[in-house]
């Protein structure tokens, strides 16, 4: 009990430490740096042919991307948050088990000492000397020697169980300081969603009648579109690039497992033909007549794990050495989805948000026309991945405000706009119906909801004979 005391109070005053969701979550922000630094230079590329510079919608970017970064993270929280209370449930039940049977086992182990006590705490050799009947002294020597081993296994159990109490607590702790965690960086999160809101808002108030002139203006549609298509373009490029570094890996890996297991292959074969060789060197030598006066031939024995040298054998071609592995970020645009799936499920596609189909696909808008739909949403409702698929873009873009893109495979698309918050971030997979955005009005846009596209080889398509609306 003193042990277990000790261990529960050094975990108490044990000095702060990293904890291992802080050492996962900068493994992760290292392998997202790669891919976040190529969709930058692409969003970069796409504002160089812009040529307006007083945009209204643009003074809301700053404020509506850490609006989205914000919910995103408080989301993400939640989620830990969550799995860790679960985790220090399931410890907490680990070591009220371990208790208890530590607990008996001390109890088992008093009663073999009271027992051993009873016995006369006799020892062997005054068994032997003592004189007494040799059969007592046998069954009595073998009876000691039944309690030695159950106090040493009831000993090695409990000293066992007194460290799996210690890792324990020691687990325990860790995930009582990620909560601890968790709820500083959940406190700094609200604080600062707050702080961008109400900054938001001002904004707004005193852009109001810039941001109504401007969506009005029919130049400003064809530029969205343009802009639209110009990532689009270059999205598909990106990912027909890294859809092939990662099929170029495969070959690689495959090449490299054929290339070792010939290399295998090789050294089996003249391992053995070495070994036949030695057995037919050795049946020549002992069918050689004998000269008088000289002991007969022993073959040495084959040691078939090494076997002799025979010389001038053709050694096996060394193994190739691999190249290096492909970075995560080079291969973190590569469809997640084969070539065909998404195309199989025309006019079984659910509505990616619960809402009123405002706006068609076709209908005019001013002097222009709708290149997707808009659904009109309560701000903050969930929006859904129509299918599964890989993020491929989630950022906020003029016109579209925060955007997230879902890469389908075969060259389809699917286009989710003017979200409040973006929940997932480019290279992360999605399955059909997760949560990947909520809606909003960000981009300018004066009610709340989802702009949607569905788009194949880069061209935009009506998306009413895919999706039950």
């Amino acid at each position: 009990m003193l042990l277990v005391a000790s261990c529960a109070t050094a975990a108490a005053v044990a000095p702060a430490k990293p904890t291992e969701r802080s050492k996962q979550k900068a493994v992760a922000e290292a392998n997202r740096a790669g891919i976040v630094q190529k969709l930058q230079a692409l969003k970069k590329d796409i504002s160089k042919t812009e040529s307006e510079k007083d945009n209204a919608a643009d003074t809301l970017a700053a404020s509506e991307e850490a609006i989205s970064d914000a919910n995103r993270a408080l989301r993400d929280l939640g989620g830990e948050q969550q799995a860790t209370n679960v985790k220090i449930g399931e410890l907490a039940a680990a070591g009220e088990r371990l208790v208890l049977t530590i607990d008996a086992q001390k109890k088992q182990l008093a009663k073999l000492l009271r027992q051993h006590y009873v016995a006369g705490n006799e020892d062997r050799i005054k068994l032997l000397l003592s004189g007494d009947n040799p059969n007592r002294i046998n069954r009595d020597l073998q009876l000691m020697a039944y309690l030695s081993q159950a106090q040493a296994k009831l000993l090695d159990s409990l000293r066992s169980n007194l460290a799996a109490v210690e890792t324990n607590q020691a687990a325990a702790q860790n995930a009582r300081d990620e909560l601890l965690e968790i709820a500083e960086e959940q406190q700094q999160k609200k604080a600062q969603l707050e702080k961008e809101k109400g900054r938001r808002a001002q904004l707004l108030s005193s852009l109001s009648s810039q941001l109504t002139a401007q969506r009005k203006e029919v130049g400003n549609l064809q530029r969205d579109e343009q802009r639209m298509s110009a990532l689009v373009d270059n999205l598909s490029k990106l990912i027909k690039q890294q859809a092939e570094a990662a099929a170029a890996e495969q070959r690689r890996l495959a090449a490299l497992a054929a290339a070792r297991a010939k290399a295998a292959e090789d050294a089996r074969l003249l391992a053995e033909a070495r070994r036949k060789a030695e057995r037919e060197r050795l049946a020549r030598e002992a069918s050689k007549p004998k000269p008088p006066g000289k002991p007969a031939f022993k073959p040495d024995p084959i040691d078939n794990d090494e076997p002799p040298r025979v010389a001038q054998r053709p050694e096996p071609k060394p193994e190739p050495k691999p190249e290096p592995a492909a970075r995560p970020a080079d291969v973190a645009l590569a469809p997640a989805a084969p070539d065909g799936a998404f195309a199989s499920l025309k006019g079984q596609l659910r509505a990616p948000v619960a809402g009123r189909l405002a706006a068609r696909f076709g209908a005019k808008r001013g002097d222009a026309t709708w290149k997707g739909v808009f659904i009109q949403a309560g701000e903050g409702a969930d929006v859904h991945a129509v299918a599964g698929g890989r993020v491929v873009w989630a950022n906020w873009m003029r016109g579209f405000g925060n955007l997230i893109i879902v890469d389908h495979g075969g060259q389809y698309l699917s286009i989710y706009g003017n979200n409040q918050s973006l929940l997932k971030q480019a290279g992360q997979v999605v399955k059909a119906g997760e949560t990947i955005a909520s809606a909003g009005n960000t981009g300018g846009r004066e009610e709340s909801g989802l702009y949607f596209e569905l788009r194949h080889l880069g061209q935009a398509f009506d998306p009413a004979s895919w999706i039950k609306f």
